[in-house]
């Protein structure tokens, strides 16, 4: 009985990963395709029986009918990277003291502030563009990489925020207490103490924050127009009256590259398991 529920469970994931893993290895294929091994489709199979074409990677970098992604890609690193360092920083800071430290404003307590920040992100985009469209053109930095910088901070420090409060709030405070009784101050005490603890809960942050940063069209669009493009809004310009799927699939794979070597660089860093035998 123990055999067929392993064998159960090893089927079970098997399938799994053969259904997140499919779509990629169809994109990858597709990419390599012309229009006719598109259109016209294989006898017998889809994705290996064609024959194989740089034309879709090539109108990545223009090529005939295509776009040169090189500077938008050099764009939304520079803004989803700034932002997200800038937002963790931040957030951080702050879900230490609201984890650590009793605020007061009227009704509001620790718990409301959370849930401040929180609802930030629950509010549909649309609602903060006029807003912030306003602002950046006060401040002269309409279709620029620090205007949207700055948009990018203010949409993901709530992520921040409300990951490391989580985190900070399963950190022992008898750590802090005895950090204190060594003489440290609590500056120190979150430097060189709390953070390394919480550091499982950084990497998941940083990782919410770039994956947020890098796939956000909304305000790429909006808040740009000719000087400064980002990869999702320049990718759009690959669509004509025919779907180009050989351009679009190859975009797709160069879009998503970072974020899965990403993910598998800090896939280590995820357990939670840091703290044990933490408190003495």
């Amino acid at each position: 009985m123990r055999t067929f529920y392993l064998a159960l469970k090893y089927l079970a994931v098997l399938l799994w990963s053969a259904f997140v893993i499919f779509p990629f290895l169809w994109m990858i294929s597709t990419s390599f395709k012309t229009a006719n091994a598109v259109t016209a489709g294989a006898k017998w199979l889809p994705w290996l029986q064609f024959e194989p074409s740089l034309a879709g990677w090539r109108s990545l970098f223009g090529g005939v009918g295509g776009i040169n992604i090189l500077k938008p890609y050099a764009n939304s690193a520079i803004v989803t990277l700034s932002g997200s360092a800038i937002a963790l920083v931040l957030g951080t800071l702050a879900a230490y003291g609201l984890s650590r430290f009793t605020f007061k404003a009227g009704p509001l307590r620790n718990a409301d502030i959370t849930f401040f920040f929180i609802s930030q992100r629950i509010m549909p985009p649309i609602v903060l563009a006029i807003p912030f469209f306003l602002m950046l053109r006060f401040l002269g930095l309409l279709d620029t990489l620090p205007g949207l910088i700055l948009i990018y901070v203010a949409m993901l420090m709530p992520i921040a925020v409300w990951v490391m409060v989580d985190f900070f709030n399963s950190v022992p405070r008898g750590l802090d207490e005895m950090a204190w009784m060594d003489g440290c101050t609590p500056v120190t005490t979150f430097l060189r103490v709390i953070l390394p603890n919480a550091l499982p809960g950084l990497v998941v942050a940083a990782m919410f924050c770039l994956i947020f940063g890098w796939n956000d069209f909304f305000f790429a669009f909006t808040m740009t127009f000719t000087e400064v493009q980002l990869l999702p809004v320049s990718l759009v310009a690959l669509n004509s009256s025919v779907t180009p799927w050989w351009s679009l699939s190859a975009a797709a794979i160069v879009s998503v590259a970072p974020l899965a070597v990403l993910a598998f660089v800090v896939e280590r860093f995820l357990s939670r398991g840091g703290l044990a035998g933490a408190v003495r």
